[in-house]
Order: C-alpha cells, then sequence, then structure tokens
C-alpha cells in the first residue's frame, strides 16, 4: 500500500512521470515493498540524514547522480565520536556553520548504482531530502533492511 502512496504522490507532486520512464528516479524498496520514489535528474543532489544512534547528534549522506551513476558527494557530521571522522584522502573537511565539519568532494562511485540500510527506529529519524521533498524512511519502515537505488534508465 505504501508504494502506491509515496511514490506518485512524490512524482506528481514535482511534475514528474512516474517511475519507470525516461525520468532517473531514486527508488527505496525493503525485502517486502517499495517505500517510494525521488526524482533524480542529472546533478539532483538527495541526503540521507539521521541521528547517530550513541552520540544523538545529525548525520548526512549526499548523494548525486552523475552521468547515470549515483555519488557520494559529501557527509555531515556533528563530531568524531562513535567511529566517525575523516578517511585521510577521502573528500575536504571544512567546518560546518553552526558546529560540526562536511567531508565535501568526496565523488565516490556508489557499487552498482544501490545503497543498503538499516533504517533506524523513530528516533534514529532516517530521512531522505531531495530540496523541498523528503521521505520519512524511520516512519515507513523502522527496523527494515532497505535498498535505495538509482535507477537512471
Amino acid at each position: 500500500m505504501r508504494a502506491l502512496f509515496w511514490g506518485p504522490c512524490l512524482c506528481a507532486a514535482l511534475g514528474f512521470g512516474l517511475p519507470g520512464g525516461a525520468q532517473p528516479v531514486l527508488t527505496v524498496t525493503t525485502d517486502t515493498e517499495e517505500l517510494g520514489t525521488i526524482p533524480m535528474p542529472e546533478g539532483q543532489e538527495i541526503c540521507l540524514r539521521w541521528v547517530h544512534s550513541v552520540t544523538g547528534g545529525k548525520v548526512a549522506d549526499c548523494f548525486e547522480n552523475r552521468a547515470g551513476q549515483l555519488m557520494l558527494t559529501r557527509s555531515y557530521l556533528h563530531d568524531f565520536a562513535a567511529g566517525l571522522g575523516e578517511v585521510e584522502g577521502r573528500g575536504t573537511l571544512t567546518p560546518a556553520p553552526g558546529g560540526g565539519y562536511w567531508i565535501t568532494d568526496m565523488d565516490e562511485p556508489v557499487a552498482e548504482n544501490s545503497l543498503t540500510l538499516r533504517i533506524g527506529s523513530e528516533p534514529v529519524g532516517h530521512i531522505l531530502y531531495a530540496g523541498d521533498t523528503m521521505l520519512p524512511l524511520s516512519t515507513l519502515a523502522p527496523g527494515a533492511r532497505a535498498r535505495l537505488t538509482l535507477n537512471a534508465d
């Protein structure tokens, strides 16, 4: 039922056709259902944001469609606690306004245009953002194994 609601609503709200057309989309699926789609034309940034389950600080990973390849472009870290931090040679570390750090210029291709994650509970709050559009993963399927896939065909 969720796939029938979220996918068409998000695409229609942005004035794009439904998935499967020429428009590239980021599709979010679990083992049993589609949670939604977000249009992802070339150059579109989509960020996955959440609250770190140990420290309670904000974290984000941002992706772009670059010529049909899903690319990790930047990450936000509230601090370097609990396994968070910079990997030498992987992007540029800069302080973020208001605290925390951005690692920019990461430019890492995501293997097979697909990222698998375990969606956190409501307090973790995994949410995908693309401009004014959001897909609240932790509300839709807390605890589920999910796959984010760029369908660029």
